[in-house]
């Protein structure tokens, strides 16, 4: 099942330019997502990240990662409607740089769940070469809307 990047925005609360996955090309509700991101050199952190030579953030690919494990999680009958906080980052290994022109695939298992807190294990390829792995942690809230 694929969602574009507005069928995204109705899941995540994240909005420009913090919205890192544009599209998710399949997932199962509470289980797993697969996204993507098409990076770009009109970027606005590649002004800075660095001149010289672009390079994306490394935090950020982690973002777009956990981004897609929202999804993900978000997903999920019993979680619609609520928000996905950060709760931690651990052994996080970055592999290769990921530049303007590449699509960052990314992938992100809900590997455990207690309660409103969660664990998933996240990685970021590019041309089926990993860039990037992570284990996440986060906490589901309610949206403060609500």
């Amino acid at each position: 099942m694929e969602l574009n990047s507005n069928q995204i925005r109705e899941i995540i609360p994240h909005r420009y330019p913090m919205q890192l996955v544009d599209k998710i090309i399949d997932f199962e509700p509470g289980q797993w997502a697969e996204g993507i991101k098409c990076v770009s050199v009109n970027e606005s952190f590649f002004q800075g990240h660095f001149p010289e030579e672009h390079v994306m953030p490394g935090v950020l690919i982690v973002e777009a990662l956990a981004q897609c494990g929202a999804v993900a999680i978000l997903s999920s009958d019993e979680f619609k409607g609520k928000i996905a906080y950060f709760g931690g980052i651990k052994n996080a290994r970055f592999r290769r740089p990921v530049k303007p022109g590449d699509v960052l695939n990314l992938r992100c298992e809900i590997i455990e769940r207690r309660g409103p807190l969660g664990f998933g294990k996240a990685v970021a390829k590019v041309d089926g070469k990993v860039a990037c792995q992570a284990e996440i942690s986060f906490a589901i809230g309610d949206a403060k809307n609500e």
